[in-house]
């Protein structure tokens, strides 16, 4: 029989509580504390631009040119925001959809493979979807119109990016509608579609936009790919075939080489992306306890 020279530890469940209670407090902690020094160094690090130029240079200056003391990050900051949003009009309705078919229509031979199928998407790098955006969506667009490497490309690539997070998101908020509810729609003659439309769906509401702002976080953050396929020219687009530069591929690019006051306006947008962020979990957050509440 195995045998071990330190006596066995028996403690109360009171203590084990209080242990495990300490235990996740401190991992609590350790991430907060992580979120608060990122903060901290952003702030830090972006001082001297948010003191001179300021702030409001960013978003009056004619062109982005640090060299010229030129500092415009409006045109960034709307490739990024319209790049994000196309990608969320386009994978939120697909996603959505996935969900309702994987949980609600296809067999069960069926709805375990495509569930592994979006989970496996979800786990390719971002460089692979950049790569493959380079080689054969671009050329592929400039064929229709070129350059090429534009906006429509960024929203395409960014779309096929997010779609697995709002897939996903989507089906566990389905896996939880109430089981009373489906039994009592059932008892009152609904058939599948009305019982999506009039009890699913309405109880899910705030699941479903929470995944679809969680997606819109994601793709904000999104680097190496929009930088392999969007252009990278600072300019505010006219249509969806020009090319757009985005905050994060500005910093990618830029942040090598730059000195000074370039640098710190370089953290200012990692400073601005993240108040995007926090806004978009924010607004999720409120969303979801306002639905709850109707």
């Amino acid at each position: 029989m195995y045998t071990t020279w330190w006596p066995p530890i028996t403690l109360s469940h009171s203590r084990r509580d209080q242990l495990l209670r300490a235990l996740l407090w401190s991992c609590a902690s350790v991430a907060g504390l992580m979120l608060v020094c990122i903060v901290a160094f952003l702030i830090l690090e972006s001082a001297p631009a948010l003191s001179h130029p300021g702030w409001r240079r960013f978003f009056t200056d004619a062109a982005w040119h640090p060299t010229e003391d030129a500092y415009a990050l409006w045109p960034m900051l709307a490739g990024t925001l319209l790049s994000t949003g196309g990608a969320v009009l386009l994978a939120a309705p697909l996603g959505i959809g996935t969900a309702v078919f994987c949980q609600w229509y296809a067999p069960a031979w069926l709805a375990v493979p495509c569930r592994r199928l979006i989970e496996l998407l979800a786990g390719i790098p971002s460089v692979v979807f950049g790569f493959w955006g380079l080689v054969a969506l671009v050329p592929l667009i400039n064929q229709w119109q070129p350059p090429g490497a534009s906006l429509l490309a960024g929203i395409c690539i960014l779309t096929m990016m997010i779609l697995p997070t709002t897939s996903l998101l989507a089906q566990a908020s389905l896996a939880q509608a109430d089981p009373d509810a489906l039994r009592a729609a059932a008892a009152l003659g609904f058939g599948r579609w009305g019982t999506l439309r009039r009890v699913v769906l309405p109880s899910c509401a705030a699941g479903l936009l929470t995944a679809g702002l969680l997606a819109a976080s994601r793709a904000l953050g999104e680097t190496m790919a929009v930088l392999m396929v969007c252009g990278n020219v600072v300019q505010l687009p006219s249509s969806l075939f020009d090319p757009v530069r985005t905050l994060t591929a500005n910093m990618a690019l830029e942040i090598p080489y730059a000195a000074g006051r370039h640098r710190s306006v370089l953290f200012v947008s990692g400073l601005l992306l993240l108040l995007l962020v926090i806004s978009l979990v924010g607004s999720a957050t409120w969303v979801r306890r306002a639905l709850r509440h109707v």
